[in-house]
């Protein structure tokens, strides 16, 4: 038998190097395309630094609340009462649409940290100054549509589905709070 002429013959090594070598260089090509794309995806430095807020309690007496901004949104920090404290705990038994026990929102009870946002349309509840309406329950009441908050943000009368949120947070010290 004689051999296949020249322009048959596979050079088959060839083939398979130069198929790696492509892979390869796209696999690379791909790989150096996709890590900027993603890094992009993250936060920026001035999104991040927005993205916590730390809050002197120093200056906030018993019975007294503050509202501070994080991520765009209020935020109702107050300084509880023994009364609303009292209350809060006596209405743990209470049925409530959005179950939660007091001790599961709060870390220290002197101290409740809620987003001041109501749970039905996102209108801001009124109840953080003085002299402004705070519903049958003492908490936050939203003139929008009615519903009402209990002193510890849990929705107990009107159309809000839900408690108003608690945001992640973490005391610092006595007097400090980082809220995010």
């Amino acid at each position: 038998m004689t051999a296949p002429p020249p322009e048959t013959q596979c050079d088959c090594n060839r083939r398979d190097f130069l198929v790696t070598t492509t892979t390869g260089l796209g696999v690379a090509g791909l790989a150096a395309a996709t890590i900027p794309l993603v890094s992009s995806m993250n936060p920026a430095a001035d999104t991040q630094a927005v993205g916590t807020v730390e809050v002197d309690l120093s200056q906030v007496a018993v019975g007294q609340s503050v509202t501070v901004t994080w991520r765009g949104r209020p935020v109702f920090v107050r300084h509880r009462t023994p009364e609303e404290i009292a209350q809060a705990v006596q209405d743990d038994a209470v049925s409530l649409r959005d179950q939660q026990t007091d001790a599961v929102r709060v870390q220290r009870p002197d101290w409740l940290i809620v987003v001041g946002i109501c749970t039905h349309l996102g209108c801001i509840p009124l109840g953080q100054k003085p002299g402004e309406p705070r519903g049958e329950f003492g908490g936050w009441f939203c003139p929008c549509h009615g519903s009402q908050y209990d002193t510890s943000g849990r929705a107990r009368k009107g159309p809000a589905p839900t408690n108003l949120v608690v945001p992640p947070y973490a005391f610092l010290t006595d007097t400090q709070v980082r809220i995010g």
